[in-house]
Order: structure tokens, then sequence, then C-alpha cells
């Protein structure tokens, strides 16, 4: 440990220090803060694992006053830890104390270890006036010690009158509880729990939740497999077979379970994964879908009745109403625990005065109402409203007040006063709580997880999406019954005030399963319990995945070929292809091993065609600057001999594992195979389209090898022959970009610039002063008609999910021919009656605002998100110097790359440099949620929602050392009502290097965003975790604050910038509350 003599710290700060620091820097880490491994590399996140070992010890230190070494260390007495003191404090006034990892320097490579530790110095005179303090942090080989620098006032240690040193002797206490760090990348939930996870789809982890909540009830979960189904039905367009095939994974996979076959056969598309909906109306709408075909097993489980009444005071008139339910809605604000909100429910309401009851026959009397339970469900499903509407504030808020749910809940408590006077008493209502479901956050969104006792055992589970973790009875229930926290005090004697904040993770509904119903409910369910043709399909499922696994697993090894022939070019042109050969996904392929050589994959060609390998030419596919494939050379006999992975990498420069090649075979006139021709630098292979005009269809007739310096008239007897007509044509040469021109009969070929893989577009001359009026007469205006040409499907706006008819248009038409268009199909006499609204291809619905009358020119514009393939998205582009932001419409092909988007926006914009490099960024309600990598396809991109930012990326992150950090900084206020913290403005990212303060951050970040002197001056900086403020100085060091990685989202831990919001709005941030309240939930099938 190298230690220098910095300033002394003024004796009030009473803070934690790692003494292998060089300075001794205030507020270096706050107590209650774990501290992970900095490593820039390491991205996974960490969380401690449970079953800690747990350690006391006294260490009795004599002759305390006589020693002389700086530092002086216990024995070892867990994991190798001991304590470390500096009896005359560490460079300051205070005794300094901590935790050290002996012989740090020999740990094993990735050594670490979470823990929890409280430190004290007793008093032996006044046991009470003992001091301790609790921290917790996380120890490796380069962070192998951590503590108090200002434990306590030496002066208070060394006056004998104050107990602390008596005798000459200090007695110290440790108490450690030490957990291994959890690698979450490796972490495997079957091994660690016996259970797995569900993926998150994006905002499906409320789904989530309910969904193993469902699953882990176990006569539920035998009552989903006995839904009648059958090996025909697919699980995406049947919401039973696709509950009995993901609940049949939870129970038989080893890895975590995906939710899409279930959310399709909900009817739900991207968007709606996306969304977060209500769990309670989720789970209604589920069970209301699934009652019929589950036999009364819904009713079984989940159904109690109460009945409502009315009874006047003064005469003899009652009025009872029964009613089912299948949950109940407590109420959470001004109720500290379950029986409160009960005693709530039952609540006898007067109704005198001028709210008096109508009584028949009796007219207005005073009268009592209320609520009063008949029976109980076996299980019982409680929704506490954490979510209710302030009317003061006109706005939905969370309710985050702390409530009390027990273990085990007595319904017949106090004589049963909950239930009607009719109601069955022979039934005991004791439940045991099965389930706690959590939500994490606001109310605009957060994170949604289950507490579950499977078995009822005290062994509670953590089911948070893909993770389960085991759990202690704490964690579950007293850590959810949120309210307020309190942190311990970090200097006692200087501020008395203790820090307290809201806990935003609560409770918000809980199951129950009655204690008579137990053994019935929680029932084995095995195999037997699986149709056949179930499992039979999902063993299938399973073989194929790990036969694709397999396949990945040994990619390496292999390369594909794909084989074009002259018969793919047949089928496909004039179908799928117009202005290439042939689409080579679907063209045959081969899986060859990389080291058998080529002659070895020609025997294979032979098996599978029939064609003796002499009589085979290979020719490579090469990408012209046209971006299409044309058959470019055919492989030399060299070639040949080497192995196909050696033929891969010399034919291929983009390195994947495909390899393209035309197989070129020579028939006679008996249709059998001739060895393939010589082919010299002077021989081209053209390939030839013939085209119908009175058909209008292009189809594939052949290829020819021409001479460079021959001509096409000396071959039009060969296309005449080729096409089955007398000679006389016309021909023309065509590029596949749409860009087609008239052939000289009379020059060679070399001349046309045409060159091997070259297409011929031929057809029949016109006859002259025909009377036939052809649409498309020649190529260029056909190929013109199939390049714009668009079949789009129309549907009436009051059933926005069925189409009513389909027209061939063209996308150049006007407003005027597509709305003539649709009143001539729909037999309207003025086209001006018709009304035009798009499609939204994310919410399945019509858009809020039909298309403006003339407001758009061509039919290409209507189709935005369909045209063609393409994919249109809104990026906002933030310039790196200038303040201000432009929306920019990107149109691209739907499987292009994140790259792509960047490239072209590289040409709309102003960059800082032409060297600047740009990112694009996902941004939701203030705070950034992702960096979109180059290789992401922007088809399942949603900008509707998401705000796409594209901004440069600042020198300063580009050379991050290997301690330096990127954290999020955003914009906050304080709500003093809710004492929320409420996000606005635009968020972004900051590099901070190791050991900087914040007062150097602070004038970066001043000098960033602009802001004069008088206004930055009245800004607060606070460290926020999980909507918690800590509260910086200047002299903080701010990177040993972004140290933790056991966090859920990195937009959880951010800089945040405490000022008023004085910017004016722009219109483009008017999609980050487009959905301020959630969803209704649908299911539509």
């Amino acid at each position: 440990m190298t230690m220098m003599t910095p300033p002394p710290l003024e004796p009030e700060e009473d803070e934690m220090l790692v003494p292998h620091q060089e300075l001794v820097a205030a507020d270096a880490a706050q107590p209650m803060e774990v501290v992970a491994q900095t490593e820039a590399a390491s991205t996974a996140e960490s969380q401690p694992a449970e079953d800690p070992q747990t350690s006391r010890f006294t260490w009795t230190i004599e002759n305390f006053t006589r020693i002389n070494a700086k530092k002086h260390y216990s024995d070892a007495f867990v994991v190798g830890g001991r304590v470390l003191i500096f009896p005359k404090g560490n460079n300051v006034d205070h005794f300094s104390m901590y935790l050290d990892v002996a012989d740090s320097a020999n740990l094993p490579y990735g050594w670490s270890r979470y823990a929890q530790f409280s430190l004290a110095v007793v008093n032996q005179i006044q046991q009470k006036y003992t001091i301790r303090k609790d921290t917790q942090h996380q120890f490796n080989a380069r962070e192998s010690d951590w503590g108090f620098t200002s434990f306590m006032p030496l002066s208070e240690l060394y006056d004998p009158s104050r107990g602390y040193l008596v005798d000459d002797t200090v007695v110290v206490e440790a108490e450690v509880a030490v957990r291994k760090m959890v690698d979450y990348w490796t972490y495997d939930s079957k091994k660690e729990t016996g259970y797995v996870g569900l993926k998150n789809q994006g905002a499906t982890c409320y789904m989530n939740s309910l969904l193993q909540t469902l699953y882990h009830i176990p006569y539920f979960r035998k009552a989903v497999y006995h839904m009648p189904t059958t090996e025909n039905d697919m699980p995406s367009g049947s919401i039973p077979l696709a509950l009995q095939s993901l609940f049949y994974k939870l129970q038989y996979s080893d890895n975590s379970v995906a939710t899409k076959e279930l959310t399709k056969s909900f009817g739900w598309d991207t968007y709606d994964s996306f969304m977060q909906h209500d769990v309670q109306e989720l789970n209604r709408v589920l069970c209301e879908k699934l009652e019929d075909k589950m036999k009364g097993t819904i009713e079984k489980l989940f159904e109690g009745h109460h009945i409502n009444y009315i009874e006047c005071i003064n005469v003899d008139y009652k009025s009872n109403r029964k009613e089912s339910f299948y949950d109940l809605q407590l109420d959470v604000k001004g109720c500290r625990d379950v029986y409160a909100s009960f005693d709530k429910y039952v609540e006898v309401e007067r109704l005198e005065g001028d709210n008096k009851y109508h009584a028949e026959n009796h007219g207005l009397q005073d009268a009592k109402k209320g609520v009063l339970f008949l029976d109980f469900p076996p299980v019982l499903q409680l929704q506490l409203k954490r979510f209710e509407y302030d009317y003061m504030r006109d706005t939905m808020v969370k309710i985050n007040d702390r409530y009390e749910f027990p273990l085990q809940l007595d319904l017949d408590r106090d004589d049963g006063k909950y239930l009607a006077p009719d109601a069955d008493r022979s039934i005991r209502n004791l439940y045991a709580l099965h389930s706690v479901l959590v939500h994490s956050g606001g109310v605009h969104g957060g994170h949604y997880y289950a507490f579950i006792r499977p078995t009822l055992s005290d062994q509670w589970y953590k089911f948070d999406d893909e993770r389960v973790t085991k759990e202690d009875t704490k964690k579950a229930l007293e850590e959810q019954y949120g309210g307020e926290e309190e942190l311990p005090q970090i200097n006692p004697g200087f501020n008395n005030a203790p820090f307290k904040f809201t806990k935003y993770s609560n409770a918000y509904m809980l199951v129950y399963i009655r204690e008579s119903d137990k053994d019935k409910i929680m029932c084995n369910v095995d195999e037997k319990d699986i149709a056949e043709h179930l499992r039979v399909r999902l063993k299938k499922e399973q073989e194929e995945k790990e036969h694709k696994k397999k396949e990945k697993a040994e990619a390496h090894l292999y390369t594909i070929i794909k084989v074009a022939r002259d018969e793919n070019l047949k089928e496909q042109i004039g179908k799928d292809i117009y202005f290439d050969l042939v689409d080579h996904e679907k063209v045959r392929s081969f899986r060859i091993q990389k080291q058998l050589p080529f002659t070895t994959f020609k025997e294979e060609v032979a098996k599978e065609y029939g064609i003796p390998v002499q009589f085979q030419r290979f020719w490579l596919w090469a990408k012209r600057q046209n971006h299409t494939y044309r058959p470019n050379r055919p492989l030399s006999p060299h070639e040949e001999t080497q192995s196909v992975g050696q033929l891969r990498e010399v034919s291929n420069k983009a390195h994947n594992a495909e390899l393209k090649l035309f197989l070129e075979v020579e028939l006679g006139p008996d249709l059998r195979p001739l060895p393939p021709p010589e082919k010299s630098k002077e021989d081209i292979l053209l390939f030839f389209k013939l085209y119908n005009p009175e058909k209008e269809e292009l189809c594939f007739v052949g290829r020819l090898f021409v001479k460079a310096l021959g001509k096409p008239s000396e071959i039009l007897t060969k296309l005449n022959e080729m096409a089955g007509f007398v000679p006389n044509e016309e021909e023309i040469k065509f590029e596949p970009n749409v860009m087609c021109e008239h052939i000289d009969k009379k020059a060679t070929f070399r001349a046309s610039q045409l060159e091997d893989g070259d297409i011929i577009c031929f057809q029949k001359s016109p006859i002259p002063d025909s009377d036939t009026q052809m649409r498309y007469p020649d190529v260029p205006s056909y190929l013109e008609y199939v390049h714009n040409r668009q079949v789009v499907h129309f549907r009436l706006l009051e059933k926005p999910k069925d189409d009513d008819f389909s027209l061939e248009l063209s996308k150049l038409h006007t407003y005027d021919d597509v709305v003539e268009r649709v009143a001539r199909q729909l037999g309207v006499d003025d086209p001006a009656k018709i009304r035009l609204t798009s499609h939204n291809c994310y919410s399945q619905q019509p858009k809020p605002q039909p298309i403006r009358y003339r407001g758009v020119e061509h039919l290409l514009d209507m189709l935005i998100h369909y045209n063609q393939g393409l994919k249109t998205l809104k990026v906002a582009f933030h310039h790196a110097t200038k303040d201000e932001v432009v929306i920019h419409s990107i149109r691209l092909p739907k499987n292009s790359t994140i790259a792509d988007v960047i490239n072209d926006l590289k040409t709309k914009v102003e960059l800082s440099s032409p060297s600047a490099e740009l990112r694009l960024l996902e941004v939701f309600y203030h705070k950034i949620y992702k960096i979109f990598p180059l290789h992401e396809k922007i088809e399942n991109i949603n900008d509707q929602y998401w705000t796409l930012r594209a901004e440069e990326i600042p020198e300063e992150e580009k050379n991050l050392g290997p301690n330096d950090r990127l954290i999020h900084v955003y914009h906050f206020m304080k709500d003093p009502l809710q004492n929320q913290i409420q996000n606005f403005g635009d968020p972004f990212y900051l590099a901070i290097r190791e050991g900087e303060t914040l007062a150097e951050v602070k004038e970066r970040i001043q000098k960033k965003l602009q802001v004069p002197d008088e206004e930055f001056c009245k800004w607060k900086f606070a460290f926020i975790s999980m909507n918690r403020p800590d509260y910086l100085q200047d002299s903080d060091v701010v990177s040993a604050r972004f140290q933790r990685r056991d966090v859920y989202g990195a937009w959880e831990q951010y800089l945040g910038l405490e000022h008023a919001d004085t910017a004016p709005k722009r219109a483009y941030t008017a999609n980050q509350n487009r959905h301020t309240y959630e969803k209704p939930v649908r299911i539509y099938n």
C-alpha cells in the first residue's frame, strides 16, 4: 500500500476510503453502496448470490498506545479477510479502520467477493456507547480494502474517561457476511434454482411475472395441459396450444423460454409487446379467453362471491345482490396492511340526509349500505391499488406508501366479520402467501418481477424475466411493503437529520392459497398430464433447436454453397425476379466441410442432379456496383483442386460462410449433358430474357456464348430459335437499376460494353401501323411499370383488421388517381366522397388522422411503411456544436442495418468534420435506453413511441482508459407533492476520468451545454440510483460512484442535473409522452 501525506481532512468529514488510493477523497464512497469491479471491458451485471457466509470477530488490542507502526493488522478471520487499523489516523485526526484482504497480490485471476460488514470500537464502560458503522463492498485484487478513514476522533479514542481505551486496551469487533459474486452472463437459473425464466420481448415483464405466478399454481398448469388441442393447431394461432407449449418448456427446458408464440396467439404485434399493460386487466382477459376451454377450472380456483346489501334503518326493507369476483381490488392509500383494506372493503356506508335510499313502497329512507363475503376462492388474488387518479394534479400517480401483508392471512378473524350471515362458515379461510408481484418504478413505466414460493416452503424465488434467484422471506415480504427507507447516518455528530428516500419497488398483486385446499392445488404435474401430440411436437421442436445449435457451433467448420442452375432462372424470372437473374435464397444449398476438396463437392452435385463431374462447370458470382450479382468467371482448373474453404476465401471478401456458384451444363439435342465448351477471353456469357407485350410477360429463354467482336445481328437466328419465332426482332440491353438501352445490332458486343453475366432482353418487332394498343409496348415501359406497381389492400375504417378489397396501383399514381380507382371499385359516383386513412403497421389500427385531401403527391407517400419493402425512420440529429435538432426521414430497405442508416444520414447532415463518426440512440422519457449496434437490422425498430437520436461521437469518448467510465447524464426536477424525480430535456453521455472530481466534471458539462454562470450556479448535482438522489459536493470523486454492475439497466444509475426546466419545448419531443396512460389490453384471437 503506497501512502502519500495529503493535507489532513476536516474532522467532521467522516467518510470511507480505500486506503491504497493516493489522495483521501471526501465522500469517495458511501455506506450502503455496493462497489463492483471497474473493468471497462466488462458489461456483465453482477449480483450477490444468497447463502452468505457470516463471521463475527473480536480483536482485543493490548498495549494500544505503544503501537508505533502506522498500520496494524489483525489475524485473518473470514475468507482471508482481516481488520486493518491506523492507530494514529490515516493522515487525518480520526481513528481509521478497514476490512482488508490479506495477500491480495496473489489472488487468483477474477477473484471477487461481495461483503456486507460492520466495524465497531467497543465502549468497555457502557456498551450502549459502542461506535459501530456498516457498509458493503465488492472486494477484488485491485480494491482489496474498504472501510472508514474517519471512524471516530482520536481525541475520543485516547481519552480514558470515554471508555474506549481501558488499561491501554482497545476492543474492536467485526461482523462480516460474504457472498461470492454471480456473473449473470454465465448464471444458470436452472442449475442454481431448478427453475427457468421468461424472455422479455421489450416491455413484457408485466406479463412474465403473471405467467410465472399462474404456472406455479400446479392445479392451473394441469388444467392448461388438459385443454383440448390437436396436432394440426399452430401455437401462433391458438392460445391454449401456445400456453401449453410455454408451460411445457418452463417445466422441462434448461434455458429461459420465449413468449413470442403466446403473444402472437393473442393477436399482438411488435407494438403491443413494447407497451406495458395493466397486469390485472391482462389476467382477467386471459382467464376469460381460457374459461370455456378449461371446463370450469377458472371458477373453481379463482371465483369467490360477495353480497352487496342495502338495509333500511327505520323500516323492514333489505336489498341484496350477489356478485362473483376473480380478484379483489384493495385500497393501499390510508391502509396500513391487508386487514385494514378488508376492514375498509366491508365498511358500512350510511345513506341519510340528501343521500337517502329510495326503498320500494317506502319512499326515501335512512339506510346502511355495504359488502360482505359469501365465500372466498381456493386461490385468492388481491390487486393492490398502487395507481390512482389524483384529481388535484389531474394526473395518474403511484402510491408508494408502506403497506404490509402477512405470510398467513386469516379472513375468519374477529368472528368472521368479513362474512355474510348466510356464508358457509364450515370452511376455514386461512391462507398462505404464494406469490408477490412487484412493480419497481413510477406511473409512466418501470419494471415488474415476482417473488414466488412454488411449493409453499420457506424458500422464496425471484422470477425476474430470464433470471431466477433464491431469496429469503424478508426480501419477498418486508422489502416489498413500500414506504420510506432510512439510510444509516454517515456523520452522526455532523448532521442529525437521517436521509430518507421513497422506495419505488413495492408489491402490487398478492396471491394466497387456502390452507385447506393446499394439497389439491399444489398437486403433482408430470408428463402423463401432457397430451401425446404436444409431447411429440415439443420434443421435435427441441431436437430441431439442438440440431440448429449444433450447426451453429460447427458453422466455422463448414461452408454453405448455393448453386444456381438454368432451371432456377426459368422458374423465377417473370414471377419473383425481373431485374436480376436469381434469388439465391431460393436455390439448392449444400453444407460442405471446409477441408474437403472441391472435387468432393462436385461428386455431391453429380449425385443430386445426375450430371457427371466432367460435364460440370462452375462460375463464381460477383457483386457489381449497382448491388446486383452476376456470374463473373468460371473456376480455373487450379481452383478446383483447392479445398472448399480455400475457394470460399478467394471468392468472398465479406468473409461470410457462403459461396455462391452458377452451374453451367451444356445439353445436346438429345438433352444429354456434353462437356463444357472451351472459353477464351474473347467469349462472353450472356443471359437472355424474352418480353411478350401482348401477355405482359417476361421469361428466361437461355444463355449463349458470343464473341466479343461479334454483333447481335449475327445471333438473331439463334435467338429466334430460343424464343420460338421467326427472325427480324428487336433487342434491348437491360441493366438492373431500371435503365434500359437499345443495342445497336451492327455494333460489336465489346463496343456495347457487354461482359460475362450481362442480361439482354429482346422482343418481337412491333407490327407497323397496328391498331392493337399495348399498355407497355416495349421492355423499358414494362420494367418501369413493374418497378412502380404496388398491390394495395383497402379496409373499411370500421373494420380495421379485415381486408375488404385489393387493387393493383402504381406508386406514381396521384391522390386523384387512387381515389378514382377506389370509387370505381366501390361504385361511388363522386371520388371526392372517398376519404382515405393510412394504416399503422405497428398497432394494426388506422392512424388518428386521415390523409389530407390532395395532401400527398403520390401513392408512394401514402404507403410510407410498406412500399417495396422500405422502412421509414424519423431520426432527430443533434448537431455537435450548434444548439439545433433537425428531424430527418430515412427510407431504406427493411433488411438494412444501423450502419446503412448512419451512412445515409451523413449525406444529409452537417458534420463538425469530415471524419466525424455518428451513433444512433434510443431515447424514451428523457432517458437513453440503448446505443444501437451498427449490425442491427432496422426492420423491428419502432420510432413511433421512441425517439431515435443521432449524434456525433465526441473525441473524448474514443480514447477511454481502462478505469474511465461512460455515464448517463439526465436533467431532473423534484416533484414536491409526490417527492418523486421527473426527468426532462435531452439526456446525454459523458466520459468521466478516474479520480476526476465533480468540480472538474461540472466545468466540462457547463462548457458542453453552454449554460451562463448566473444560471449554472443554481444547479445541483446528484448521483441517482433507482430514483434516489444522493447530492454531490465539488470535491467528490465522481467515478467512485459509478462502479456498480448489478443494475437492471444502465439508465437506473446516472448523474442528475437538478434545475428548473426553462428550455422551450421542441416539437419532436411530442412523442415522448404519447402514451401517458396504459393502453387497454386486447387479445384479438
